[in-house]
């Protein structure tokens, strides 16, 4: 649709503005427990593209593990073996581990090869992809590092927080709350501590 101006003799023939303007794409939700899992394409450090939305539609459970080589909290569960040994554990049962960096340049940890040496360090064998941006991190609403989170085979998240209750080292038993959820949704169950308070 146009609109004629006539000034004089000059006429002008103008779009509308409803109409000229170009359609934008919506941003996209963020993640919420219990819905779908926004989509994500992120390249590890060998270059090659991972999409959360290849892994739901194969039916696998993923984690997601926000990951910094240089941050102390990181290096404390990674010195202990836990995100390992967990990733592991649960290969053989439809379980996928992703460790995401959404550090950018300049920031801490961020670089190939620091993330390189810290996948060596302590022998990760799962991807480590990097977020340079911190778009995916923003939508999963990581703050700190290590943040997990588990998205089921349907790819609904059903769980976001810490590994474990060791923010308080303290605390007199020991609560792997991410295993507890992958245990959880390995046998169907629901998740029943879904959401808590990561520290880093």
């Amino acid at each position: 649709m146009t609109r004629v101006f006539c000034l004089g003799f000059l006429c002008l023939a103008l779009p509308s503005l409803a109409t000229a303007q170009e359609p934008t794409t919506p941003p996209p939700q963020k993640a919420t427990l219990g819905k779908p899992a926004p989509d994500f394409s992120l390249k590890d450090l060998a270059g090659k593209t991972h999409r959360l939305s290849d892994y739901t539609k194969a039916k696998k459970v993923v984690v997601i593990e926000w990951f910094n080589p240089k941050c102390p909290s990181v290096k404390k569960v990674h010195n202990k073996g836990i995100p390992t040994g967990l990733a592991k554990k649960f290969k053989g049962q439809g379980v996928v581990w992703l460790a995401i960096n959404s550090g950018g340049p300049g920031k801490q940890g961020h670089g190939l090869e620091v993330n390189k040496a810290g996948a060596k360090r302590w022998k990760i064998d799962y991807p480590i992809l990097t977020d340079e941006t911190g778009s995916v991190g923003r939508l999963f609403g990581a703050k700190v590092t290590p943040t997990l989170c588990v998205v089921d085979a349907t790819g609904k998240l059903v769980y976001t927080g810490a590994l474990d209750n060791r923010r308080d080292p303290s605390t007199p038993e020991y609560v792997g709350f991410v295993e507890l959820a992958l245990t959880a949704v390995l046998e169907g169950k629901a998740v029943t501590t879904a959401n808590t308070r990561a520290y880093g």
